[in-house]
């Protein structure tokens, strides 16, 4: 049974969605606000977060900011329909998925299992196994079964849809990827996107890897096209 916990300073969105996700079978923790909930996420650490972006004491893309200095926990943002700056910040912060307000609960319902999907191993049972599908190009080395991912045998964090669209590029060095084959690789069809989320996540990914090694640029942009991985 996940655990999913919600961050709003809306008492009736807090009530009506753990409604919502206890019905479906999942447990909830509540907070209403960014403070107590930094608190609770690090001493009973969820599954996914569901976070509302304003709020008093500390606001959802300040959380976000302190949750990922150590955990890279799912976390689905609540905004409203004229933060769409707010929106770009966050998925440069590490975002997983966005519901704009109002929303339905059993949209957000979908969400949460379809970025649940994408989080949790396929196989657990076989974890003692090698992975067939492990992926090697050159100094990358990629473990689906695990979600890990390294650059010159040193670990590189990865959150799930930067892994996803790492693995649909390096799957075929040298062919480009459009912006639009990568959102399909990296989302569910219920997840909307656009192409400058993708250029987000993008930019992440070339920063993770530099911090590693400052050479690092098999990442390549075709401007107008998309984007490819090095032949090695």
């Amino acid at each position: 049974m996940h655990t999913i916990a919600l961050v709003d300073d809306d008492r009736n969105i807090l009530t009506s969605v753990s409604i919502a996700l206890e019905a479906e079978g999942y447990r909830t923790q509540t907070y209403t606000d960014g403070a107590s909930a930094l608190d609770g996420l690090s001493t009973n650490p969820p599954d996914l977060a569901i976070l509302d972006i304003k709020m008093p004491r500390m606001d959802g893309m300040e959380l976000l900011r302190r949750v990922r200095q150590k955990s890279e926990m799912p976390v689905i943002f609540l905004t409203s329909k004229d933060e769409e700056i707010d929106e770009l910040f966050g998925l440069k912060m590490g975002a997983d998925d966005f519901i704009r307000k109002p929303f339905s609960q059993r949209l957000l319902v979908e969400r949460v299992r379809s970025v649940l999907r994408r989080t949790q191993p396929r196989d657990t049972a076989a974890v003692t196994e090698p992975s067939a599908k492990a992926l090697e190009r050159g100094a990358l080395r990629m473990d689906p079964e695990r979600h890990t991912c390294t650059w010159n045998n040193v670990p590189v964090v990865l959150t799930v849809t930067e892994f996803l669209i790492l693995q649909a590029l390096a799957h075929r060095p040298g062919v480009v990827k459009s912006r639009n084959a990568l959102m399909d690789a990296a989302y569910d069809d219920q997840v909307y996107v656009d192409d400058r989320t993708i250029d987000s996540h993008i930019k992440r990914l070339r920063k993770k890897f530099k911090v590693v090694d400052n050479e690092f640029d098999m990442i390549e942009t075709l401007y107008g096209v998309g984007y490819r991985f090095k032949e090695v």
